[in-house]
């Protein structure tokens, strides 16, 4: 079952290329139609010379020969550029269509399968794939021509010689049997222990600094040695059969030539076999040795295939839970006022028992700044996860403008909302094109004017290239804060209608904080804005705050009015005016 699976999914990845495939196929078709010809013109050379004969004659045949054998050469190049190109074509495809998916799933599918080994997935599984429809199908289909079209003409000749050579092919047939399951579990562990080497160095060299930091190098090249080590054995171990296994192939292939060769002689020096015949035979056993003895690479190709036809089809098998509804409301984003309602909005993640949120409600008007504090847990996040429809919420919860963002098309609601999450992505790109990520054809003065709001536009102006300075990965050579500003640039340029900073200006100082409110608040920048925050001055100056805990809001005013009640915003206050003090 798993097999025919398998088959049907190369079948899929083939059919776009068909034609090239048939092409290729058709040309090792007449490849190895010549290559059954050729021999028995040399067998009518050889007899001819056994004869009265003239050099015209001989030269007949040669000329012919050589002028088939070019041919033959030719087709099979092209042959080889086909089917070899069709390999090529697919890993295209397969690399468009792993990369495509990707970008559907949620993010939380990220946060259980790591870079490295998607990243594996979609280079070294890809190229399996390719070796397996280029180098193998090539192999197969030649291996099958070359017995189909040379057996007849064999057994014409000679059956006997014919049987006796082809009696130690079920020995081969055998070999093959009992290395195949062992190859393939060997290949699947060698591709493993790749994902997890690839993972390492993909997280040590994002972590690079924290390592420096803790002096954490000798352990970290302890663990790279550790899982390279792994790695060897593991190809050790596949290289061990393969190197018993293709030798073995090889050697019972040229036994059949051996064999050939003593009955030959004999039924030569006995009158009963024609050395033209004998030549013949001897050409054709070699002719089928090459293929037979490519089996076992054939083998390999398709053992390391079928383990990463099963790695890809375990991406490929992940259905998207967040995704457009059937019955999908398009919103254009300049219709949008940027009102927000919530109805006893509930989530809890699938790894806890324990609700993130839990029956919250609000009503935020358009064009309002809400400010939304709390302790670390109490549900900021995963609400501002939900606006956006980050996290798959269920229907008649959540409200953009009077419609269920459940219904609302997944492009039209988040072109609706830019969101400023607490990690500060940025590109390894220049400052300006990270600014304008959202709006790649924007003015140099559109980020400029962005910038200034953001208040970052007079530090990238004291930078050596200005906007045109390249941040480095993650935008490691700018500081927290500038990284911090850099982000809300580009959100803001996008223009949109609601605005979600989730811990966006923690590495900015108040007072900064509260300038860039003010202008995000007011003139004609003004949108509706959600603010989450451990900084309760900025907050302040919010025209509401939400309190929450444990995954509930549990207060709702604006500061005057939460300070004098007694309650757990009065408290955070008083918690921050001390931290004030002390600093």
């Amino acid at each position: 079952m798993a097999k025919s699976r398998r088959l049907a999914k190369l079948g899929a990845y083939l059919r776009p290329h068909w034609r090239e495939a048939t092409l290729g196929i058709i040309a090792l078709l007449s490849v190895n139609g010549l290559g059954v010809y050729i021999p028995l013109l040399i067998r009518a050379c050889v007899d001819k010379l056994s004869t009265n004969f003239s050099l015209n004659e001989i030269l007949y045949y040669v000329v012919q020969i050589i002028l088939l054998s070019s041919a033959m050469l030719l087709i099979r190049m092209a042959s080889r550029i086909w089917l070899f190109g069709v390999g090529r074509q697919v890993e295209f495809d397969l690399k468009q269509r792993i990369f495509q998916h990707l970008l559907r799933l949620e993010p939380s599918y990220f946060a259980t399968n790591t870079i490295g080994d998607l990243i594996s997935r979609a280079t070294s599984d890809v190229e399996n794939i390719r070796r397996l429809l280029g180098f193998a199908v090539l192999s197969l289909a030649n291996t099958l021509f070359a017995y189909a079209l040379t057996l007849p003409v064999m057994l014409g000749i000679s059956v006997n010689l014919t049987l006796a050579a082809l009696a130690v092919y079920p020995l081969i047939l055998l070999l093959v049997n009992l290395f195949s399951n062992r190859l393939r579990q060997q290949q699947a562990k060698v591709q493993e222990q790749l994902s997890e080497i690839s993972e390492l160095i993909q997280e040590d060299i994002s972590g690079i600094a924290l390592i420096k930091i803790y002096a954490q190098e000798e352990n970290e090249r302890r663990a790279f040695a550790e899982k390279n080590q792994h790695l060897l054995a593991a190809n050790l171990q596949l290289a061990k059969s393969r190197n018993t296994l293709f030798p073995l192939i090889s050697g019972l292939a040229n036994l059949s030539s051996l064999v050939v060769i003593w009955l030959g002689a004999t039924q030569i020096s006995s009158g009963t076999l024609a050395v033209g015949d004998f030549l013949a035979i001897l050409i054709y056993i070699e002719r089928l040795v090459f293929p037979t003895a490519l089996l076992g690479f054939t083998i390999t190709a398709y053992q390391r295939g079928e383990v990463s036809i099963d790695r890809l089809d375990s991406i490929f098998s992940v259905t998207p839970k967040i995704q457009d509804a059937a019955d999908v409301v398009h919103l254009p984003r300049d219709e949008v006022k940027g009102e927000l309602i919530a109805k006893n909005l509930s989530y809890t993640y699938p790894s806890s028992s324990i609700p993130a949120l839990e029956n919250v409600n609000f009503s935020i008007a358009p064009g309002e700044l809400v400010a939304i504090v709390g302790a670390i847990g109490s549900g900021k996040t995963t609400l501002a996860n939900a606006i956006p429809r980050l996290l798959d919420i269920e229907p008649g919860q959540l409200f953009l403008d009077g419609w269920d963002i459940t219904k609302i098309a997944l492009a039209d609601l988040r072109g609706a909302i830019a969101y400023v999450p607490q990690d500060s992505f940025l590109f390894s790109t220049t400052i300006k094109n990270n600014i304008r990520y959202g709006d790649p054809l924007r003015e140099q003065e559109d980020v400029e004017y962005f910038a200034k709001i953001a208040q970052i536009d007079a530090e990238i102006s004291n930078l050596a290239e200005k906007y045109e300075t390249i941040v480095g990965e993650r935008g490691i050579t700018l500081s927290g804060g500038q990284r911090q500003r850099t982000a809300l640039a580009r959100a803001m340029l996008v223009d949109a209608p609601v605005l979600i900073l989730d811990d966006a200006l923690s590495s900015v100082d108040n007072q900064t904080a509260t300038r860039i409110l003010n202008n995000l608040s007011s003139g004609k920048v003004r949108k509706t804005i959600i603010f989450i925050t451990h900084q309760l001055s900025a907050a302040a100056a919010a025209d509401r705050i939400f309190v929450m805990d444990k995954g509930k809001i549990v207060q709702v005013g604006n500061h005057l009015e939460l300070v004098q009640q007694q309650g757990l915003y009065r408290t955070l206050w008083s918690q921050h005016q001390v931290e004030e003090l002390l600093h």
